[in-house]
């Protein structure tokens, strides 16, 4: 594995007009990414709030099927847990979302760069390799 993508990255390929570097950086590198169990439930949670419609049956075939059977889900463990508190330590003054540690922390333990268009969520993350594909 290199890369970790972040929800927005995952879930570009969804929008009626997905940006065409995103969708070939994906497809350049399908077999070194992957995703954290905090991006799979951002997007399982995602779809459970959409109401019962062609939309969300599309969304979840999708996650399904091109997401969640190609790609590995890394754990937020212990040593993520750990990483993770002591950036949230660090960072008191100024502490990012949560889930966007737990995401960073997953990324920063396996040594994967972590894929997102919000890089200014991540900056402040000690060490942590950042990437925009889009």
């Amino acid at each position: 594995m290199r890369y970790l993508l972040d929800t927005n990255v995952l879930s570009e390929p969804l929008r009626k007009r997905p940006h065409p570097g995103l969708l070939e950086k994906l497809a350049q590198f399908q077999c070194e990414i992957a995703i954290s169990a905090t991006v799979w439930h951002e997007v399982i949670f995602g779809c459970q709030m959409l109401p019962p419609s062609k939309k969300r049956q599309a969304f979840e075939a999708y996650f399904q099927d091109a997401v969640a059977a190609s790609l590995p889900i890394l754990p937020y463990d212990e040593l993520a847990a750990r990483w993770h508190a002591e950036e949230r330590a660090r960072l008191r003054h100024r502490t990012p979302a949560f889930r966007d540690g737990q995401i960073a922390a997953v990324a920063k333990v396996h040594k994967l760069t972590l894929v997102t268009a919000n890089v200014a969520d991540f900056r402040s993350f000690d060490g942590l390799a950042i990437e925009n594909w889009m």
